[in-house]
């Protein structure tokens, strides 16, 4: 039972960052808009994060250089495509590997170099029951945050007027418009808010999950994050299953090489993407579901006065 509850346990843990991540791709993509560069974004936002803690000694100065930092990104990369029109796949896939490069130059310094050490995170009271306190309740915050989230995100999306106005935005540009919203503004906004929530999971994983920072070490969460809005159907709870899913995954593959299991350790390491591609594959059995969960103009270009 303890085993199972340190698996539980490191699930949630794994989880936190690609439920953030995809949160925020989410909302993007509830607008209209996608993103490919969430693996860049979350790699500046680590090394941001990692830096900022790494000086000052706050882990909550980090986590909003992190957060910041995936925002200005996701700025600059809205600005191209909804302003100027870019091609939003060819120029999410620049931010990608521009993220990935310029994490690399700027994390130089860095590699090697840790934190001061942690303190553990638990729940008062909470904690010392037995098995569910080492199971759920000895999390950092974030990791409750990432939970409060999606529901927040969730109400938002359902039980908001300006929800209501984002999706419409998502759906029909061209309506949105004509009744006045302005609609590039509200996916600029959007967008922004998608790519502080994904800096705030690079952050996460440089400032708490390592913690230090290693060049490329977002190591595919951002593609598994952007795998993980598909696979909920846009909805928000959804997302937060599916990260904990992934998350398990991983720490699986961990859990099954401390057991001695006679498998060669790079197909344990590719367990949780060829998990990504195979619920990918059985949603893509029913593209009908699919297309009337997914935002009717999502990945089209909104050209006002046209």
């Amino acid at each position: 039972m303890n085993d199972l509850a340190l698996l539980l346990a490191a699930t949630l843990s794994a989880g936190t960052p690609l439920a953030l991540a995809g949160l925020g791709l989410c909302i993007n993509e509830r607008a209209g808009v996608v993103n490919l560069g969430a693996e860049g974004m979350m790699l500046v936002s680590a090394v941001t994060g990692f830096a900022v803690a790494f000086h000052t000694g706050s882990d909550l100065l980090g986590f909003a250089a992190g957060a910041a930092a995936g925002a200005l990104v996701a700025a600059g990369f809205g600005f191209l495509v909804i302003w100027l029109n870019t091609n939003q796949y060819a120029t999410g896939l620049a931010v990608s590997l521009f993220g990935g490069g310029i994490s690399a130059f700027a994390g130089i310094d860095y590699v090697g170099r840790q934190l001061t050490e942690r303190l553990e995170h638990a729940v008062p009271g909470l904690s010392r029951i037995p098995f569910l306190g080492p199971a759920l309740f000895r999390q950092h915050a974030l990791a409750y945050g990432a939970m409060a989230a999606a529901l927040a995100i969730a109400a938002f999306f359902y039980r908001t007027r300006a929800g209501l106005v984002l999706r419409a935005v998502g759906e029909s540009p061209d309506a949105a418009h004509a009744l006045g919203y302005p609609v590039r503004r509200i996916r600029l906004a959007a967008v922004a808010l998608g790519g502080a929530l994904c800096g705030l999971s690079g952050a996460y994983l440089s400032v708490i999950y390592t913690p230090l920072w290693v060049e490329g070490m977002v190591a595919g969460r951002g593609w598994i994050a952007l795998a993980l809005t598909t696979f909920a159907s846009w909805r928000p709870g959804r997302v937060l299953l599916g990260a904990y899913l992934f998350g398990g995954v991983t720490m699986l593959q961990f859990r099954l090489q401390a057991q001695g299991v006679q498998l060669p350790s790079e197909f344990l390491g590719m367990l949780p993407y060829l998990s990504t591609v195979v619920v990918l594959v059985l949603i893509s059995r029913n593209p009908l579901r699919i297309r009337l969960d997914m935002p009717a103009s999502l990945g089209k270009p909104f050209f006002p006065g046209t």
